[in-house]
């Protein structure tokens, strides 16, 4: 690929969809009960409606008003259904994972997020590669892919992970206060 082959409007896109994915784990932390008053997966709901309002009604204006396309999925255009469907279903599952991971399982976005999305981006590369069978590969794909390895744990270790969690230990009561603050009597007479 040439320089001038980029296309700025797709990495300005592609840099919108990394902000919105990159505070996505932030932002749902904020979706936890701190007292588990609400279990991990009520967020996720709203996740589901979210996604549900912003593809019908973003994909109908961009298909209708963007691309002039039809609403039609019979025929020729049983792919884009089938394909469609199964990116959304594999973004929802993924999404699932996510929020399991930063809730039920108690991560942190902090090396979540990094492991999530450096992953993917080796697993798409990888995908590339068997999907292109029979091509020759670059070998900087693999140096690409160990190097990704190596900036997850760098991103993961050394991100500010917020200070460390306090120790809840139990009040002393009354008693004990008076018991360990009391005087000693020592009784030097052991006639009495």
């Amino acid at each position: 690929m040439k320089f001038s082959d980029i296309s700025w409007f797709a990495i300005a896109c592609a840099l919108f969809a990394a902000l919105c994915w990159g505070m996505y784990g932030p932002t749902l932390t904020h979706a936890r009960s701190p007292n588990r008053e609400w279990g991990p997966f009520k967020p996720y709901l709203f996740i589901g409606i979210a996604y549900l309002v912003i593809a019908i009604i973003g994909g109908a204006v961009m298909m209708k008003y963007v691309f002039n396309d039809n609403f039609d999925y019979s025929g020729k255009y049983v792919p884009a259904m089938k394909w469609g469907f199964l990116a959304g279903c594999l973004g929802a599952l993924g999404a699932l994972g996510l929020t399991f991971s930063l809730t039920k399982a108690g991560g942190s976005p902090s090396y979540v997020m990094p492991i999530i999305f450096g992953g993917a981006v080796s697993i798409n590369a990888l995908a590339s590669y068997f999907s292109h069978s029979g091509h020759s590969i670059n070998p900087l794909m693999w140096v690409g892919m160990a190097l990704v390895a190596v900036g997850i744990c760098l991103t993961a270790g050394f991100a500010p992970h917020g200070p460390p969690k306090k120790v809840v230990t139990a009040e002393p009561s009354a008693a004990d206060v008076a018991e360990t603050t009391a005087p000693v009597v020592v009784d030097d007479d052991p006639d009495n």
